[in-house]
């Protein structure tokens, strides 16, 4: 399945994508929560399943697919190559920090550049949307803990991540994490080891990158995070970057006013994000 969230900010609804349609739950279910922690511990995903309905043309704005996660977590330099572009050696374990959930942002909502960071660079990320409550998860049950996987950019103000010498203020100013446009349940994604991922700014390619080539794993990734922090459901893990960044380019690249990000997973969708003041 896939699962979207559409309509005005703060009042979206929840649906099911059916090519290019929209399946409106509500209608179909006044019920239903939004998607986020009650949806899952609910076993909404179960429940609708077996909606057969085609769904219609939906003009709508398309929000991020998730509803108030209890948790952002992130990956540093889970690319090889991206950690090389950087200077830096592999980690040795997943690196891990957090965005605040503040930074959430529609698929095609604008990127808002902020009053007190400059060098705003991009950062396309696949995305796991945890489904169900757990602490310390094998590698191996891992995947039973998954709700689907989205697309997500990690915006990343670089002035006030590198001056501040940790990147909490950096990573979570207000819509630094676009996401969507929707999110595609395990049993759709294909493997997810193995999916493309790009990134391009005007058009131009500036990550183009695998899933394969990630240091840790989807799978793995889970059982280090779950070790000691519990996972929740409607929580979301961004498993880190590709080679390709702007911040260290030479000469650096940074986002201005008018640029146009688009960040894509195969198999989940594009998420297109204009940059305004």
């Amino acid at each position: 399945m896939k699962l979207v969230r559409f309509g005005e900010k703060g009042k979206e609804k929840p649906g099911l994508y059916k090519d290019g349609n929209i399946v409106d739950l509500r209608k179909l279910f006044p019920e239903i929560p939004d998607i986020g922690e009650r949806f899952f511990r609910e076993n909404w995903l179960e429940r609708i399943a077996g909606v057969e309905e085609p769904g219609q043309k939906i003009k709508d704005r398309i929000g991020c697919p998730i509803h108030k996660p209890s948790k952002i977590i992130c990956l540093g330099k889970n690319y090889a190559e991206h950690a090389k572009e950087g200077g830096f050696e592999n980690p040795d374990r997943p690196l891990i920090f957090c965005k605040t959930i503040n930074t959430l942002n529609g698929p095609f909502d604008p990127i808002i550049l902020p009053k007190s960071s400059g060098k705003i660079d991009w950062e396309v990320e696949l995305a796991i949307i945890i489904g169900k409550e757990g602490k310390r998860i094998s590698k191996a049950r891992a995947r039973d803990y998954i709700a689907g996987f989205t697309v997500m950019n990690d915006v990343s103000g670089r002035e006030a991540q590198f001056s501040d010498s940790q990147w909490f203020r950096g990573k979570s100013f207000d819509g630094f994490a676009p996401a969507g446009p929707v999110m595609v349940t395990p049993d759709e994604i294909g493997d997810v080891n193995n999916l493309r991922i790009t990134a391009t700014v005007d058009g131009k390619i500036m990550q183009d990158g695998n899933t394969r080539d990630m240091i840790f794993d989807v799978y793995t990734i889970i059982e280090d995070i779950s070790e000691d922090i519990t996972l929740i459901p409607g929580d979301i893990i961004s498993t880190g970057t590709p080679a390709g960044v702007g911040i260290f380019r030479d000469p650096p690249v940074v986002l201005k006013p008018g640029n146009v990000v688009e960040c894509y997973v195969e198999n989940i969708g594009t998420i297109v994000n204009k940059v305004v003041e």
